[in-house]
């Protein structure tokens, strides 16, 4: 199935006139023989669908078919290609002709209380700020500034299912990026999954990843059902996940320099070349 992918991407990006004509897009690796080159993304250690993967320690994931999944090591070097940071802890799911993606890593932060009522406007100031922040660093490996500009819909909790879902508006060299975010909430800690979207098609992505995320479960004894006396009590609540969890609560202290790294989680970039990707892009035939 590897070669399958490999010709899938060739098609998306390396071969088409539009894919030619994009100087930004990742170099292409040149094989031996006069082949045609392999876009890096190809190269990548892909797990097909359907499947079962472990998500760390506490939980599983169902990826159905027509859809492919990267372990941490993987992702890191896909969110490299993207010029995203990377925590070396997130994996990362995706349909086969990546018209979008989700990235997914556990937050090992204890039980967070879900009593909580969420100012939007203070969210959304701390998240700006940070990705301020994360900007300086993004401008010393020479990569396009992410820039923060609204909610595409203001956070929401479901208690009934313990999730917490929001979107956040941004734009990149002056390409709009819209990320969805939920944070799923377990016994020791919470998921953070964060789809990546070109903002033409984040309706039917979202409804995508959603229904990816109903095969995503913790395992036994990790649910949030399953909190006990005397576990570990996060140190926040349901507005900090939204902010970057424990440096939210920081800057509120005016710590907040040297912490824009776990400030700017769940606000990812596409990169130019993959934007073109994500802009009005058609499912391929398998």
């Amino acid at each position: 199935m590897r070669a399958g992918l490999a010709v899938s991407i060739c098609l998306m990006f390396a071969c088409g006139p539009a894919a030619a004509q994009d100087t930004t897009e990742p170099e292409a690796v040149e094989p031996q023989g006069g082949e045609e080159p392999v876009n890096p993304l190809a190269k990548l250690d892909w797990d097909y669908g359907p499947t079962d993967v472990k998500v760390g320690k506490h939980a599983t994931l169902t990826v159905p078919e027509g859809y492919m999944y990267l372990y941490p090591k993987e992702t890191s070097k896909f969110q490299e290609l993207t010029e995203n940071f990377a925590s070396g802890r997130e994996s990362l799911i995706a349909p086969d002709d990546l018209r979008w993606f989700g990235l997914l890593e556990f937050e090992d932060i204890g039980y967070v209380k879900d009593d909580e009522e969420i100012d939007a406007n203070d969210v959304l100031e701390t998240v700006r700020k940070g990705t301020e922040q994360s900007n300086e660093e993004r401008r010393k490996r020479g990569w396009a500034e992410m820039n923060i500009t609204g909610w595409r819909f203001k956070p929401r909790y479901d208690s009934a299912t313990q999730r917490l879902e929001w979107a956040i508006a941004a734009e990149s060299e002056g390409e709009p990026v819209v990320n969805f975010n939920t944070r799923l909430l377990g016994r020791k800690g919470v998921t953070s999954a964060t789809l990546v979207s070109g903002p033409e098609t984040l309706d039917a992505a979202v409804a995508e990843f959603k229904d990816v995320l109903e095969g995503y479960q913790y395992v036994s004894g990790e649910r949030y059902a399953d909190v006990q006396e005397g576990d570990n009590m996060a140190e926040y609540g349901l507005a900090a996940l939204i902010a970057g969890g424990g440096a939210a609560v920081a800057a509120k202290s005016g710590l907040l320099k040297g912490l824009w790294k776990f400030i700017v989680v769940g606000v990812a970039g596409i990169g130019v070349w993959l934007v073109k990707l994500f802009k009005g892009k058609k499912r391929q035939d398998a």
